[in-house]
């Protein structure tokens, strides 16, 4: 096997501690109809395209919304939390190690192109990846667990899959990064089992625990 030359990442839950912004909006949106956003519910959501994840949730609780309405009345809660999102635990020095070895990096993420202007505005280290490809982007034909994302976003470094290295959160993500011929590297919720990403190349608890050593740089 031929050692990686580029980096790819996930955002939400990988580089930015959005998941707990989308929890807050989730809850303030169903909160309307006495029900709880519990995890049960959010593990079958992380990953998944915004349509999807909205589908899920509502088929889950039983809400009187369809998937659409349920997004318009996220949407302007997230954008106001969104305002302060962090950085995960050493997402930003990871980032700078890779890049003084010189290696291309990427973001793959479902999020949209507006909602990733919005987490990122006051995160200026962004400005290290060489490409960004977006859950609405019109090259990406399906979602994770689909590899299209990833597909598009090694062609956008001009890399070969083979030699690709994704940092995921999610079994989707983590599905679709193999599907794409890519080497994982798994970053689950402390609320998952780590028995659930057996087929990920690496399961790590932080990115602080990255050695770019062991992943072959």
């Amino acid at each position: 096997m031929q050692p990686p030359t580029h980096v790819i990442f996930d955002l939400d839950g990988v580089l930015l501690d959005t998941e707990p912004l989308y929890t807050q909006a989730t809850q303030a949106v169903v909160d309307e109809f006495g029900v709880a956003f519990d995890w049960k519910v959010k593990a079958g959501m992380i990953g998944r395209s915004d349509a999807e994840g909205a589908r899920h949730l509502v088929e889950s609780l039983g809400i009187p919304l369809t998937p659409d309405e349920y997004l318009r009345r996220r949407g302007p809660i997230l954008d106001r939390l969104f305002e302060a999102t962090a950085e995960m635990t050493g997402a930003r020095a990871l980032v700078a190690r890779l890049k003084a070895r010189g290696i291309p990096l990427g973001v793959a993420t479902s999020s949209t192109h507006h909602q990733y202007r919005a987490k990122t505005a006051h995160h200026g280290w962004f400005s290290a990846f060489d490409a960004v490809v977006c859950g609405d982007d019109p090259r990406v034909a399906a979602p994770k667990p689909a590899p299209d994302i990833f597909l598009v976003t090694a062609g956008a470094l001009g890399a070969d899959p083979a030699r690709c290295v994704v940092f995921e959160d999610s079994l989707s993500g983590v599905a679709a990064a193999r599907a794409a011929g890519m080497r994982v590297a798994a970053l689950p919720d402390a609320a998952m089992e780590a028995s659930a990403f057996a087929h990920a190349d690496w399961v790590l608890g932080a990115l602080t625990d990255v050695s770019l050593d062991a992943l072959g740089f």
